[in-house]
C-alpha cells in the first residue's frame, strides 16, 4: 500500500472513531439530561425529621432546614411537596427559596440537592401545659409518597409587648401596678416592660421570665422589684431568652436587661438565675438611704456586657455567682456604696478575647465639656470573696480627681499584681482558689476543689452566717465564695 494509500484509510479510521465517540457522547448527554421516571429511583434526606423545642405561642421559630438529594445520575422530577396540615399547619415551609404551602414539579439535578426552610408559629392555647404539635411534609416523586416530620413543643405565656410608641426612647408596656408573677406559666417580655412609679412587681419563686431579642424589664423612678424571696436553689426564678433550642442554651446577649433605673427603690432579688443578656442587673442612682438594690443566693451569667452594673447606687450583695461575662462581671462605677459577702467572681470568657479586667471600681467621668466629674465612692467592700479570672490582673481601681475613694477586701482570694500590703487588704490572697471547671456553660462548675487553700479560710467577723448558694448551711471558718464545699 501506497503511503497516499495508507494516509487515507488512517483518516477514513479516525473519522470513524471520532463519529463514533461523538455519537456515544450524544447518548450519554441525552441520558444525563433526562430525567429518571422510575419507581426506584427516590429521594434522600439530610434528616427524616425537623424538631423543635419550646415555641413559644405568636413568638415564632427559628429556621431549620434539610436537604433534599439526588444521588441519582439522572434529574429527577418531585411531582408534588406540600405540608399535610396544608393551609391550617402552624409550621410554615420554604423551598429553595420559594416560601409557600404546596409546590409541585420541582426539578433537582443528577447528583444535587435543594433546601428546605421550615419555620413554626403556634396560636395560644390558655393552657399551663406544653403541648405538642405534628405534620409532616409529603414528597411525591415517580409515584413514592416520602415524608419528613415535623414536631413542635409549644407553650403558652403571659405576653408583654409594646403598646406605646414615644416619639423619642424605646417602646414599652405598663405591667399592671402591684402584679404578682407565679410560676404557673412563663411571662414573656417584648420590647420595655415597665414596673411604673410607686407601684411593685413580686415574681414568685419559680417563675420563667423570657426575653425577646433586647427586651428590658424596667423598673422606674419609686418603682420596686422584688423577686425570689422565700425561694431555695431547686426552684429558682429564671431570667434568660426566648430561644430555647439547645444551640441557644449558652449564646450571650440574647436580650437586654434588668434595669433599675434613678430612684427605683428597696429592690430585692433571691433565688435567681440570671443568663445569656447582655446586662445582667443595672442598678442606677439610689433613690432614698436604703440600698437600691439587695441581692443573694443569684447566679448571673454569660453577660455581652456586664453582669451587676452599679452606677452611683447602693448594693448589698450575700453568696451570689458572676461568671463569664465579655467585660466586667461587676462594675462600680461613678461612686456608691457597696458590700459584697461570701461572693464569686469569675471569668473565663471563651467567646472572643476579653481586655478588661473582671472587677472595676470607679469614681468619676468626663462630660460634654471634657471636664472630669466625680461622685463619692464611700465604700467599696467585699469580704470572703473570691474574684479570680483568666487575665494576669482582674482588679481595675479607677481613682479620678479628689472625690473619695474607699474599697477595702477582707479575706478574699484575687486575681491582681497589686500589692496587698495596704490597709486596704486584710489576709488577702493572690492564690489560685481552683475551681472544679471554669469550661463555658453547661460545663462549668465554680465550686473549689477539694483540697483548695480557700476552704477554711473565710471568717465570721464580717457579718452573721447565711447558707450558701447549694442552700446548705455554712459554718465558720467556711470557704471563701458563694460555695461552701
Amino acid at each position: 500500500m501506497s503511503l497516499k494509500h495508507l494516509y487515507k484509510f488512517r483518516v477514513r479510521k479516525e473519522s470513524i472513531f471520532f463519529v463514533l465517540f461523538l455519537f456515544s457522547s450524544l447518548l450519554f448527554s441525552c441520558k444525563k439530561d433526562t430525567v429518571i421516571t422510575s419507581p426506584s429511583a427516590k429521594l434522600s434526606f439530610s434528616g427524616d425529621s425537623v424538631l423543635f423545642d419550646t415555641v413559644f405561642t405568636t413568638v415564632g421559630s427559628t429556621v431549620r432546614a434539610f436537604l433534599v438529594r439526588n444521588t441519582n445520575s439522572q434529574p429527577i422530577v418531585i411531582s408534588s411537596i406540600k405540608l399535610a396540615g396544608n393551609f391550617t399547619s402552624p409550621f410554615k415551609i420554604n423551598v429553595d427559596g420559594t416560601p409557600g404551602t404546596s409546590f409541585s414539579n420541582i426539578r433537582i439535578p443528577a447528583k444535587d440537592s435543594i433546601f428546605v426552610f421550615v419555620t413554626c408559629t403556634l396560636n395560644p392555647n390558655n393552657q399551663n401545659n406544653p403541648l405538642v404539635i405534628e405534620d409532616s411534609l409529603i414528597f411525591l416523586t415517580n409515584g413514592n409518597t416520602q415524608k419528613v416530620y415535623l414536631e413542635a413543643w409549644g407553650q403558652d405565656a403571659f405576653f408583654f409587648k409594646p403598646n406605646v410608641f414615644p416619639a423619642s426612647g424605646p417602646a414599652y408596656s405598663i405591667i399592671p401596678c402591684n402584679s404578682t408573677w407565679t410560676s404557673a406559666k412563663p411571662y414573656v417580655i417584648l420590647g420595655y416592660a415597665v414596673v411604673d412609679s410607686a407601684c411593685t412587681l413580686t415574681i414568685n419563686p419559680g417563675a420563667k421570665i423570657y426575653f425577646h431579642n433586647n427586651a428590658v424589664l424596667w423598673v422606674y423612678k419609686d418603682g420596686t422589684l422584688i423577686v425570689g424571696q422565700g425561694g431555695n436553689n431547686t426552684n429558682p426564678v429564671t431570667f434568660q431568652g426566648d430561644r430555647l433550642e439547645p444551640q441557644y442554651q449558652t449564646v450571650p446577649g440574647q436580650w437586654g436587661e434588668i434595669w433599675l433605673s434613678q430612684g427605683s427603690v428597696n429592690n430585692i432579688i433571691s433565688w435567681s438565675v440570671i443568663k445569656n443578656g447582655n446586662i445582667g442587673v443595672e442598678a442606677d442612682t439610689l433613690g432614698n438611704s436604703s440600698p437600691t438594690l439587695k441581692i443573694d443566693h443569684t447566679i448571673i451569667k454569660s453577660m455581652s456586657s456586664y453582669g451587676l452594673l452599679g452606677v452611683g447606687s447602693h448594693i448589698t450583695a450575700d453568696d451570689i455567682l458572676i461568671e463569664d461575662c465579655q467585660y466586667y462581671c461587676l462594675d462600680l462605677s461613678l461612686g456608691g456604696k457597696y458590700s459584697f459577702n461570701q461572693c464569686t467572681f469569675a471569668n473565663y470568657w471563651s467567646y472572643g478575647q476579653r481586655q478588661t479586667s473582671l472587677l472595676a471600681i470607679n469614681n468619676h467621668y468626663t462630660d460634654l465639656s471634657g471636664n472630669m466629674q466625680t461622685r463619692n465612692m464611700d465604700s467599696a467592700n467585699f469580704y470572703n470573696c473570691l474574684i479570680y479570672g483568666s487575665i494576669a490582673e482582674e482588679v481595675n481601681l479607677d481613682q479620678g480627681g479628689s472625690g473619695q475613694f474607699n474599697y477595702f477586701f477582707g479575706d478574699c482570694f484575687l486575681k491582681t499584681q497589686r500589692s496587698l500590703g495596704t490597709s486596704n487588704y486584710n489576709d488577702c490572697s493572690v492564690t489560685d482558689p481552683l475551681f472544679i471547671s471554669t469550661s463555658e456553660p453547661p460545663a462549668d462548675n465554680y465550686h473549689v476543689i477539694s483540697n483548695s487553700q480557700a476552704i477554711g479560710k473565710g471568717t465570721s467577723i464580717y457579718g452573721t452566717p447565711s447558707p450558701d448558694l447549694d442552700d446548705l448551711s455554712r459554718n465558720y471558718p467556711s470557704t471563701l465564695g458563694a460555695y461552701n464545699n
